[in-house]
């Protein structure tokens, strides 16, 4: 019983402290910067979690709400580029390129949120992601220092959708121990000025 309980801590903390956080697209303030998670490729396409995510931050640019995408995944090895693959979508999504910047370490969600605000200079953001793992990326960017609004992409509750959802009762764990503990991403780097670029170039 002991166990149990101290096992529920962790999603109970995700859960708690990203819940005043979370906004319907219509409801969210304008923001300068939204931040889109990888969700992994199919091929040389988003896969169909990643591809509606990348629509709620096209919907969200089109609407004015925020100015520029930034969007953060896996590029650990050549073949295999969800950023520009992401880029390459948002373009064709009627998203001018100069407005999008690419994280290429986004490789988890600690690292993700790190690295916007260490790298990127981001201290405000809309982040997206489906609603399974939207509270616990929410709950890591604030820790990193950064003030965010989480967008919960609805899906279909397949199969994908149970085991993600499972999947985030032992990713909440490791998100507390990266609270704790702020390791530094596998790969931080220089600062880059792509945000601040994207932004002083206007719509």
């Amino acid at each position: 019983m002991v166990l149990c309980v101290l096992g529920l801590i962790p999603p109970t903390w995700v859960y708690l402290s990203a819940d005043s956080s979370l906004r319907d697209p219509g409801d969210v303030p304008r923001t300068e910067v939204a931040m889109v998670f990888g969700a992994g490729l199919r091929g040389d396409e988003p896969s169909p979690y990643l591809a509606r995510r990348l629509d709620a931050a096209v919907g969200l640019y089109h609407a004015g709400r925020v100015e520029v995408i930034l969007v953060t995944g896996d590029n650990s090895r050549e073949e295999y580029d969800e950023p520009d693959t992401m880029r390459a979508y948002l373009t064709r999504q009627g998203v001018p390129d100069r407005r999008i910047v690419s994280d290429y370490a986004g490789f988890d969600s600690w690292d993700s949120c790190v690295r916007a605000r260490e790298v990127f200079g981001v201290d405000r953001a809309v982040l997206i992601s489906q609603g399974f793992h939207i509270r616990r990326a929410v709950a890591l960017c604030r820790a990193a220092g950064i003030t965010s609004y989480g967008v919960g992409v609805p899906d279909r509750r397949n199969a994908v959708w149970y085991y993600g959802a499972t999947r985030e009762l032992m990713a909440s764990a490791k998100a507390a121990s990266d609270v704790v503990l702020r390791p530094s991403p596998r790969f931080l780097g220089p600062k880059e000025p792509g945000v601040a670029a994207a932004l002083a170039t206007g719509r």
